[in-house]
């Protein structure tokens, strides 16, 4: 019976992240346009979104798909790599005007960050507290060096997207970097205490 009753619900779950994903998914391509036309938009909500999806998508993949994922993922570290080379190129303003001008260039940025979000927790899944703050801590320098980069430079970055949106664009990418590090510190700090119980 209760073995049944763990089923129906890892089935429910499984459903609701589909749900979750394809919701997701309709939100970006309904409002594909709108949030495109300003950087900080593009940047700041489009790419959460994406990631989102994917962190839905992998929620509702079967385990074994998850046992296998998992297999070629030790310690997180492929997983983590790939997130990471991901966010990087996608910060480049030549990288957002080919996603703006280029069919296949949106689908790469697309697939990338779905890829990248459903590879997201089964990283962190496996990976333990040093990997995770290497990992963190990483994306955390680089946004925010690329936040400031993109308030202190003078010149148009994005042939698409006009200066203000780049100021503004940099400063929502620190403001990112800053909450990022202090959500992961939130949970890792109770999660080293765990482990070290005698400090």
């Amino acid at each position: 019976m209760g073995t049944h009753t763990t089923r129906i619900t890892l089935t429910l779950s499984r459903r609701q992240a589909m749900l979750a994903g394809v919701l997701t998914g309709t939100v970006i391509l309904l409002f594909r346009s709108w949030l495109e036309a300003d950087m900080a938009r593009h940047m700041l909500v489009e790419f959460p979104l994406l990631l989102v999806a994917g962190l839905a998508t992998a929620k509702a993949l079967p385990e074994r798909t998850v046992t296998l994922i998992m297999r070629s993922n030790q310690l997180g570290l492929a997983g983590f790599t790939f997130v990471s080379l991901t966010a990087a190129y996608w910060m480049i303003p030549v990288a957002l005007d080919q996603a703006l001008s280029s069919g296949p260039a949106a689908a790469a940025k697309y697939a990338s960050f779905l890829a990248a979000g459903m590879l997201l927790p089964v990283s962190f899944q496996a990976a333990p507290l040093a990997m995770q703050a290497f990992f963190v801590g990483n994306w955390v320098w680089m946004t925010a060096t690329v936040g400031l980069l993109y308030q202190s430079t003078p010149q148009q970055l994005c042939v698409n997207y006009l200066i203000g949106t780049q100021l503004s664009t940099g400063e929502g990418l620190v403001a990112a970097a800053v909450a990022i590090a202090v959500l992961w510190c939130v949970y890792a700090v109770p999660a080293y205490l765990d482990m070290n119980p005698n400090m």
